[in-house]
């Protein structure tokens, strides 16, 4: 009985760590590798990506994390967390509810990916941004479509930047 005690509690205090380690990943990861977009400022689109060779990506949206699973090809993901929008936690991306486009621009995106741990907080965001429901599947899809004119219209954004910044010097 006590050796059953005792592995219950090794497997909570595990879980407990994995959970604490995943909810630590900003200071692992405090900028998108991609974009440098800091990581906390945009903890509610926050993705880490769990490899099965052990690596791991944190990015600021699932823009970068579709990047990087692209230029990843060889590692295959074996966990998708991402910032659920209103609490900012990581969530399993997968059983995530999904709110795709609305009136709100996305991170790195025009077109918003935004996910939720539960179903009345997306209906909340639907019914006053506008978007529609849909699952990881179709987000993570919706981002691959997406990719030219986002990456697109962060080219030209970055151009007026520089030429501002130029102006200014």
């Amino acid at each position: 009985m006590k050796k059953l005690v005792f592995i219950i509690a090794g497997i909570f205090i595990l879980a407990g760590f994995g959970l604490s380690w995943a909810q630590d990943d900003v200071s692992k990861h405090p900028n998108c590798p991609y974009c440098n977009m800091d990581r906390a400022k945009f903890a509610h689109s926050r993705v880490l990506v769990e490899y099965d060779d052990g690596s791991n990506f944190g990015g600021c949206s699932l823009h970068c994390a579709a990047i990087d699973m692209a230029v990843n090809i060889d590692k295959a993901p074996e966990k998708i967390l991402v910032g659920d929008y209103g609490n900012k936690n990581l969530i399993d991306a997968e059983k995530a509810i999904w709110v795709i486009g609305g009136d709100q621009m996305g991170v790195m995106t025009k077109r918003a990916k935004w996910a939720f741990e539960n179903l009345a907080d997306a209906n909340s965001f639907i019914k006053g941004h506008g978007g529609n429901l849909s699952t990881f599947e179709q987000a993570i899809k919706a981002s691959y479509e997406d990719m030219y004119q986002d990456t697109r219209m962060i080219h030209e954004r970055r151009k007026m930047k520089r030429m501002k910044e130029k102006e200014g010097n």
